[in-house]
């Protein structure tokens, strides 16, 4: 995508080879803001695959910067929480550091999404392994969050993620929320589930804000940017003005 001059250009680093622009955020924002991607070429959702790529951060955004964009953002959820929430805060400073542009990340997103909704207690359903959602659960409660319950899709191929399907979906949401106890929220974490078209339907059967990495990060991207990110019929978050510092 060129930007178009004088639209604020929001610079994204994704986890692909491909680099491609996450589809969520032109279909919720199709005006006033330009999206541009960067790819990280990460392969395993684990540990030693983030640990692989997770260097190449700072000069991807430099990239971006010199493609034109006004902001960055790592959309990736594993990515930026997988080494705690400190690490989460030095990735944020590296970019903003490497770009010298305001930056954010798709797990800081979801933290100010659950604080939106003024969720404490947070039931998980996720893409990734047992070691993964380990790490997911010392972040949430590093950053202030308690998890009540879990379901996961035992996925490690980055390019599984893709074949995820609204039904598996679905069902990953029902199961994890039959693992739980009291919760306030439902996050569905993985910033390649393609959650738009679930994240209503879910909230309806469950009566519980749904909460997700594609749309968390596209929301805490657009709040970066002074942008408003309400968009009415996809659920509960976004529907907030979100006019909190992002």
């Amino acid at each position: 995508m060129t930007p178009v001059s004088g639209t604020p250009t929001i610079g994204m680093i994704v986890p692909p080879a491909a680099g491609e622009v996450p589809p969520e955020a032109p279909a919720l924002y199709p005006e006033g803001v330009n999206f541009i991607a960067e790819g990280l070429a990460l392969q395993r959702l684990t540990p030693e695959g983030y640990d692989g790529v997770i260097g190449k951060v700072g000069d991807l955004a430099r990239t971006l910067k010199t493609r034109g964009a006004t902001a960055i953002a790592l959309m990736g959820t594993s990515l930026s929480f997988y080494r705690g929430a400190q690490f989460n805060n030095e990735l944020i400073a590296t970019m903003q550091e490497a770009g010298g542009l305001p930056a954010t990340t798709m797990s800081t997103g979801v933290v100010r999404a659950l604080q939106a909704l003024g969720a404490k207690r947070v039931v998980l359903g996720t893409a990734y392994g047992q070691a993964v959602n380990d790490r997911l659960e010392r972040f949430l409660t590093e950053s202030g969050f308690s998890v009540t319950g879990c379901a996961s899709l035992d996925i490690e191929d980055v390019d599984s993620i893709f074949s995820v399907t609204g039904d598996m979906l679905m069902d990953l949401a029902d199961r994890a929320v039959r693992t739980s106890g009291k919760a306030d929220a439902l996050f569905l974490s993985c910033g390649g589930l393609r959650t738009l078209n679930v994240t209503a339907p879910l909230e309806r059967i469950h009566g519980l804000p749904v909460v997700s990495s594609s749309t968390a990060g596209a929301w805490q991207a657009m709040r970066l940017i002074g942008h408003d990110p309400r968009v009415e019929g996809y659920g509960r978050l976004l529907s907030l003005n979100g006019q909190t510092p992002p």
